[in-house]
């Protein structure tokens, strides 16, 4: 009697195919990774847009799940605990829920979110803990992929930290700051790494891609281009304190035009055919492309591509300002010099592994003269800053690529036991 053995299946949350291009890097470059390490495996994403994801999914062994966040936070999580505390239930839930099934038959959950468990975003904090738990409940491992955490100064994001941390089989720390923070939180299931998003390869379409989208002549000629990836992150902190960050950026890419210079637009989280703002930069975009008194000596990326078309884009500037996390990795991937308007310790952390931290500043400073001067600063130095780049690229690269053997040898392993 011949025994069919199941294919393996890793679980992910925290990223997806639409919307945050950034996201859609980390699911891309896991399922490339382990896809060649693991032969045959199958992926399930616990998906916050399903219908976005699915429309987007080309991925055969890629399996989409609703996990907007009633249905994570609600239903798959009290389904979880009901396997739990109910063994007679499970063979019930596990053909009853895809949710329940799909982690159940897995091998490894994979977290993805960019940052958790951090002071100052508490309102993330259930989502936080519910994206691990029903792995937990199922007793399925949680390896949460490059990420920054902390500081843990809050008491309620430190109850919750050292509660839920401790538990992850393995969190992958995106860089110096994170990791030392972790540290004294006094965890030690961790591995120092880079972000997964620095493991994205581009295949060769990508400019076929591009060019049926936009003309990509914009980018030839003697003149420099300079890539502009504002964030409605940053907007609102900065708007909070009375500035006017569109009409400062806005400013801005008037000045570069008024230089001499190219702008391209570029919103790096995108979700279409909505006026919601969350995982969207369009609208904002949109907005600062409307105040221009220049327009003509813009290009404005008005429309949701690929993580790698983007990428390839990005690849095409001479310089970068960047507010999107991963659109910064983007441009540090494809050795752009690029100056960094932040919001948090991730944007210099990453920076600091090619030692270009000096490139990044709070959005606390963003003032239209103090941006000015660091970005002509950026253009004096960028010879400099392209060398630092390409020198430690593979180094960091190779950083971001060891959590996939990290990963490949825990999904073996559990395979060889389960055997």
């Amino acid at each position: 009697m011949t025994t069919t053995v199941p294919a393996p299946r890793i679980a992910i949350i925290g990223s997806a195919l639409s919307g945050n291009k950034g996201a859609s890097a980390m699911l891309e470059s896991s399922i490339a990774t382990l896809s060649e390490r693991i032969p045959g495996v199958r992926f399930t994403l616990f998906s916050m847009y399903p219908a976005e994801d699915r429309a987007q999914n080309e991925y055969a062994a890629l399996d989409i799940i609703d996990a907007r966040p009633r249905q994570l936070g609600v239903t798959i999580n009290t389904l979880a605990l009901l396997y739990r505390i109910l063994p007679p239930l499970r063979p019930l839930l596990r053909a009853r829920s895809r949710a329940i099934g799909a982690l159940a038959s897995s091998q490894v959950l994979l977290d993805q979110g960019g940052i958790t468990f951090t002071d100052g975003r508490e309102k993330f904090l259930l989502y936080n803990v519910a994206s691990i738990l029903p792995a937990m409940m199922l007793r399925v491992p949680v390896f949460k992929c490059a990420q920054a955490v902390g500081p843990f100064q809050n008491p309620i994001n430190r109850w919750s930290a050292k509660r839920f941390l401790p538990r992850v089989h393995t969190l992958v720390t995106r860089g110096r700051i994170t990791h030392e923070f972790a540290e004294a939180l006094g965890l030690t299931n961790l591995y120092a790494g880079a972000d997964y998003a620095f493991s994205l390869e581009l295949d060769g379409t990508e400019q076929a891609a591009a060019a049926a989208a936009f003309d990509l002549g914009f980018f030839e000629g003697p003149e420099q281009v300079v890539g502009v990836s504002p964030s409605v992150v940053l907007q609102k902190k900065v708007e909070a304190r009375g500035a006017d960050y569109i009409g400062d950026v806005a400013a801005f890419i008037d000045e570069l035009v008024a230089s001499g210079r190219r702008v391209v637009l570029f919103p790096h989280s995108v979700r279409t055919g909505t006026e919601k703002t969350h995982n969207n930069d369009l609208p904002l975009c949109s907005r600062i492309h409307e105040r221009l008194a220049h327009p003509e000596g813009v290009l404005f990326i008005d429309r949701e591509l690929s993580s790698q078309t983007l990428r390839y884009l990005i690849g095409r500037c001479d310089y970068f300002v960047a507010s999107r996390f991963h659109a910064m990795v983007s441009s540090l991937a494809m050795a752009v010099p690029t100056l960094v308007i932040g919001w948090s310790h991730k944007y210099q952390e990453v920076l600091e592994m090619f030692q270009l931290d000096e490139w990044a500043f709070g959005h606390d400073k963003l003032e239209p003269d103090f941006l000015r001067e660091r970005f002509e600063a950026l253009v004096a130095a960028g010879d400099e800053v392209r060398d630092r780049l390409r020198t430690h690229l593979p180094a960091v690269k190779a950083r971001s690529l060891a959590q996939a053997d990290l990963i490949a040898a825990l999904v073996t392993g559990a395979e060889a036991s389960r055997a």
